[in-house]
């Protein structure tokens, strides 16, 4: 069983264990209009160790190849237009332009004066990367509360601190909410591949990831979906491997990233999302 298999198992039989929250109105509703109520649980935190094993599902399949395509078109392309982006998850929230408004992408894009100079965010990271590496302070944040109103959706992993330790990168994912089934892997896999990325550029190697959440949390409709999965047969992690020739972050493509030997369970229900 993989490591990142026991961890999500481990979650939602904590989250699993608590009742479906009806008290209170939701934002969330079903295609059928009806509220989306959940069951969740506060405050949990999962380690990573991203030297030992790439944190994928095998009980239920991860489509890394996508994962890492959102992720680029966020951290890379910094771009909060659909149009850049070759899936379609995002297309509930876009305008008729294709924007998203103010959120992700665009808050990453901005432009800071800093003492050493004018950069965006994932610039001044890997420049502190390669020229401060004792540094505490590198911190990409997407939740610029001025610009809240402006977002059509207000990020839900919204920060990474990076923290180098010897020749390791590190990194904490903070999220204010996170939809297990849809999202949890998802997220884990994207943000492990982009310490593997930031560390290869910056010439040094991945540590741990640690990703904190909120608001971890299971949909009522999606319960039986979830207790089937953590039943489902565990498989060994597969082997992740990255395009060593590449040196600049703007150069890795979802390309960039392959799995060997990826064993899972297929993902056989009908699943309704919550808008």
């Amino acid at each position: 069983m993989s490591r990142a298999d026991q961890i999500f198992i481990e979650n939602c039989k904590d989250i699993l264990a608590g009742e479906v929250d009806r008290s209170a109105a939701v934002r969330p509703k079903w295609e059928d209009g009806t509220p989306a109520y959940t069951i969740k649980k506060f405050g949990i935190v999962n380690r990573y160790d991203l030297s030992r094993e790439f944190p994928i599902l095998t009980i239920r399949r991860t489509y890394l190849k996508s994962a890492v395509d959102e992720l680029l078109w966020i951290w890379q392309k910094k771009s909060s237009n659909v149009n850049d982006f070759n899936g379609k998850i995002w297309n509930a929230w876009a305008d008729e332009s294709g924007s998203i408004g103010k959120a992700y992408g665009y808050q990453l894009g901005k432009k800071y004066d800093f003492a050493e100079g004018r950069f965006d965010q994932v610039d001044y990271a890997l420049h502190l990367l390669s020229s401060s590496t004792n540094s505490r302070r590198i911190i990409c944040s997407m939740f610029n509360h001025a610009d809240l109103k402006d977002m059509n959706l207000q990020p839900c992993a919204y920060s990474m601190t990076f923290i180098v330790d010897g020749n390791k990168l590190n990194a904490i994912l903070n999220q204010r909410s996170q939809d297990m089934l849809v999202a949890n892997n998802w997220n884990v896999c994207q943000y492990a591949v982009l310490v593997h990325m930031f560390a290869q550029v910056s010439g040094l190697e991945p540590g741990e990831l640690v990703h904190v959440i909120a608001d971890a949390h299971i949909y009522d409709r999606h319960i039986p979906i979830v207790r089937k999965i953590i039943e489902n047969k565990r498989y060994g992690a597969p082997k992740m491997t990255m395009d060593k020739t590449v040196s600049d972050f703007y150069k890795f493509t979802p390309d960039s990233v392959k799995l060997a030997n990826y064993e899972y369970n297929s993902f056989d229900y009908e699943l309704e999302v919550s808008i």
